[in-house]
């Protein structure tokens, strides 16, 4: 995972150089042998600078195209990007890099980051190249991928099933013979003493998350194991787990993923709070907004339960700098994430809010892919009645399993089954 860290610190680079060179001279130019186009940079609205998605397309010969909802993809002969309005990740089949700053919509126009041009097109694609000094995109030859890479996932917004791949588990919930069982541990959120989220806000019958996430979480199980995988639970009963015991059974049991289910709660501080309604996605890395670092400070509140841990020496943050191991999953996590978050979009009634990042207690001890869904808000009077029925309970477990499934099977396509 040492080219993550590159991958990220080129982004951090390109993103803080941009401006610069915007204000000298606010162009990007794409240059293709003898053919030269230039195109406009505009700041970001969260800082550095940004291009216009059909302007950039153009000027390579390629395609930007609509996937429905806040979805696109950029195509350039036999090779594609996939991107989200929102999202900091850009996708080409099997692979993700992170961006610093989210594609976002204005004007009915679709603008990207230029970390998208500087870093992630280059990284990702060979044939192209991005000269700094010059503010320019070279393509040199024929666009391909780098390395062989999965079909892009269909563009319906949602993960498509998995299906066996060498070393993966069959359906039939065997594995092939000599081929290592795959195991996602399932992690339902709060538990015994704490409730975790009580809802929804106003008069009426009250629910708490714990026994929401319990549910999901035992039919997450069940729709795991149908699709032969080996499922270990780090909670099957009302009981008091720690967070940083969680991330030991994870790793214990050898887990190939992580997946800790959660329900939001609306900050009583926003206007009309119990409209708040949606879906989000957390891997683990530092919070780049205040909501990212609420979500993060609400789930970790949980330790207030736990009288044998010292808060100030395990603070989340200081785990992730400190702990490199942590790191090396970080771009396999905002794979899990997006695949997660895609599968969700397709079904859930409640607004996409994205992937994101912040500093979970739960994942820092989790040393493999990890994730930390939010499937809903349940201080909102719908979602609240959306997430206690079992018909969607069932729904949205067979979803997340939808995208576990996927993920690994692409992994495993990509390292092979030796690795």
């Amino acid at each position: 995972m040492a080219l993550l860290a590159g991958v990220v610190c080129a982004c951090q680079v390109a993103s803080a150089t941009a401006p610069a060179s915007a204000s000298a001279s606010p162009t990007l130019r794409v240059t293709n042998g003898d053919q030269s186009k230039q195109i406009a940079v505009t700041r970001h609205p969260d800082g550095g600078s940004a291009v216009r998605a059909d302007q950039l397309a153009d000027a390579l010969g390629a395609t930007f195209v609509a996937d429905g909802g806040s979805q696109y993809h950029l195509q350039l002969a036999g090779y594609r990007v996939d991107v989200g309005v929102g999202s900091r990740f850009a996708i080409a089949g099997a692979d993700t890099l992170p961006l610093p700053s989210a594609p976002y919509r204005a004007a009915g126009r679709v603008y990207l980051p230029f970390a998208f041009v500087s870093d992630a097109l280059p990284q990702l694609a060979g044939g192209l190249v991005f000269d700094a000094p010059k503010a320019e995109l070279r393509q040199f030859g024929r666009v391909v991928t780098r390395k062989p890479l999965p079909t892009a996932p269909a563009a319906r917004n949602e993960p498509a099933r998995a299906e066996p791949a060498r070393g993966a588990a069959s359906s039939s919930g065997r594995a092939p013979a000599g081929a290592r069982q795959q195991v996602v541990v399932v992690d339902a959120g709060h538990g015994g003493p704490d409730r975790g989220m009580t809802g929804p806000l106003g008069s009426g019958a009250k629910v708490y998350e714990k026994d929401i996430t319990l549910a999901v979480a035992k039919q997450l199980k069940e729709a795991l194991e149908r699709r032969g995988v080996r499922v270990v639970m780090t909670r099957t009963r009302d009981t008091l787990i720690a967070l940083t015991d969680r991330g030991k059974i994870a790793n214990e049991a050898k887990g190939d993923l992580f997946m800790s289910v959660h329900v939001n709660a609306a900050n009583p501080r926003w206007n009309s709070p119990g409209s708040a309604r949606g879906f989000e996605t957390y891997f683990l890395a530092e919070a780049k907004t205040e909501d990212e670092r609420r979500v993060a400070a609400m789930e970790n509140e949980s330790i207030r339960f736990e009288t044998s841990v010292d808060a100030s020496r395990d603070d989340p943050l200081g785990f992730i700098i400190r702990d490199m191991a942590q790191n090396e999953h970080l771009r396999e996590s905002a794979r899990l994430a997006e695949l997660v978050q895609r599968g969700l979009a397709s079904m859930h009634p409640g607004p996409n809010r994205g992937v994101k990042q912040a500093g979970f207690r739960v994942l820092i001890n989790s040393f493999m892919p990890a994730v930390l869904v939010e499937i809903g808000f349940g201080t909102n009077r719908a979602e609240a009645a959306y997430m206690t029925d079992p018909d969607k309970q069932r729904a949205l477990a067979e979803t997340m399993a939808d995208a576990a499934a996927a993920y690994l099977t692409q992994y495993q396509r990509k390292v092979g089954s030796g690795s």
